[in-house]
């Protein structure tokens, strides 16, 4: 029997390229690949791209750099690009980086052992297509492995939305929502392989509207079916638009007990000139009435959000907006960047923002954000949580897991289990993460 060939993939960006990493490695186990954890002992190399943050595509090209002497020891490795740099660049990587013998968009995966075989045979491969046959389709048919008690699952992608900053419409294409059924199916499988908690994922995942049996369905009641899986404890879901917050969904955030108290919501900024000139159709006053209304349904969830520092026009008029709008909502999390620019989208030819104001601002906006996030977790001191226990941590007998706040939590207790679900008493907070004591450990 012929000895299995090794893939190492490398991730960068959403969680949505995490769900995309793990379905390239189903489809190149069927054409005899196994995982390695380095690149030094592979067959096939995948860099999985993400374009959002700046200066990805300069990125990508010199991690390609660093496989060129890899690549003269070994001439049959095969190094590949995918992802959203792969659906923008196209050719352009194969002829700046004439080592790459596959690119791939992040709509055609699938069809990668084809690409591979193609390769092979002495040949270039390039697929950024977005094509007719459904890629979820065709991979959900591979065999799978055992899982951990936590996976990905993704039931939207694309974005009709426009933002003035951001390339998604260009390289994942328009929203396409993956019909219930597919979905439903998908999360019956991971939870006979182990999983406990699913998070649903999308570019707006709470504009899901796939097909089901009496039409359309709406995010808030794919949650309700999957609410009814026995053994599926948890449900999540990221990313989401404001305008796209249903009534429906916001009820369910407080009646659906497997719904867990998170929610990411990004917001990119508190002023409404710059929300307007980002093409964001919702306003800050909208914004906060929004979270209003969330947190009258559910009153302890936890919210996260995005923020985009030194947006091109930006005043700092504008960013004390942002900053007032912060010190409202009170975030429990938030992720913040400095704007760079993307080529293709609107943004880009527009007068900038001096660097150095911009890091003065992010420096500032990040420093609010720390405060509050620290203080959200000191809050927890002393409260019960049930936590998912995911994996062994740093220290003997240690173990790692999730509140139902999305808070790190760890415990020294050598009885847990991968998979458990246990009320802890938290005890300390620490930089990023929560310690606690077992209460009594749940017959699960």
């Amino acid at each position: 029997m012929a000895e299995p060939k090794k893939l190492f993939i490398k991730t960068y960006g959403c969680q949505m390229n995490v769900y995309d990493s793990e379905r390239m490695a189903e489809a190149m186990g069927g054409a005899g690949y196994v995982e390695t954890q380095t690149p030094d002992d592979a067959d096939m190399i995948l860099l999985n791209t993400c374009h959002i943050r700046e200066k990805a595509a300069e990125k990508v090209y010199s991690e390609l750099g660093r496989f060129r002497e890899l690549k003269d020891a070994k001439p049959d490795l095969k190094i590949g690009v995918a992802g959203c740099v792969a659906q923008a660049e196209g050719e352009e990587i194969m002829r700046r980086q004439p080592l790459v013998d596959l690119v791939v968009g992040p709509q055609s995966y699938h069809r990668l052992p084809q690409m591979e075989a193609k390769t092979r045979d002495g040949a270039k491969a390039l697929d950024t297509d977005f094509p007719e046959d459904d890629k979820f389709d065709t991979l959900r048919k591979r065999a799978k492995a055992k899982r951990g008690p936590t996976a990905f699952l993704t039931v939207q992608e694309g974005c009709d939305k426009f933002c003035a900053f951001c390339v998604v419409p260009y390289t994942r294409g328009a929203e396409v929502s993956r019909p219930a059924d597919r979905i439903l199916e998908e999360a019956r499988e991971l939870v006979d392989r182990g999983v406990r908690e699913i998070t649903l994922l999308g570019q707006n995942v709470n504009a899901y509207h796939g097909a089901g049996p009496a039409g359309d369905m709406t995010l808030a009641q794919l949650i309700w079916e999957l609410d009814k899986i026995d053994g599926l404890a948890r449900i999540r879901f990221t990313t989401s638009h404001p305008n796209d917050m249903a009534d429906d969904l916001i009820e369910a955030h407080g009646t659906c007990d497997k719904l867990m108290p998170y929610l990411h919501l990004p917001v990119q900024s508190g002023s409404d000139h710059i929300l307007k000139r980002m093409n964001r159709s919702h306003t800050a006053e909208s914004y906060l009435r929004l979270i209003e209304r969330i947190r009258a349904a559910r009153p302890d969830i936890l919210m996260s959000g995005d923020f985009i520092v030194g947006f091109p026009e930006e005043t700092e008029e504008d960013f004390q907006a942002t900053m007032d709008l912060i010190e409202e909502v009170n975030y429990g999390y938030a992720y913040s960047f400095k704007y760079s620019t993307r080529p293709g989208t609107p943004a880009a030819e527009r007068s900038q923002v001096d660097e150095d104001v911009k890091s003065e601002r992010l420096q500032r906006l990040q420093a609010l954000i720390t405060q509050q996030q620290r203080a959200a977790q000191e809050a927890m001191v002393g409260r019960t949580v049930n936590v998912l226990f995911e994996k062994p941590g740093r220290q003997d007998g240690q173990m790692v897991g999730k509140s139902e706040y999305l808070h790190a939590v760890h415990v020294t207790d050598s009885t847990i289990q991968s998979g458990d679900i246990v009320p802890v008493k938290i005890v300390e907070s620490g930089a990023n993460s929560l310690s606690g004591e077992i209460l009594r450990q749940a017959a699960e």
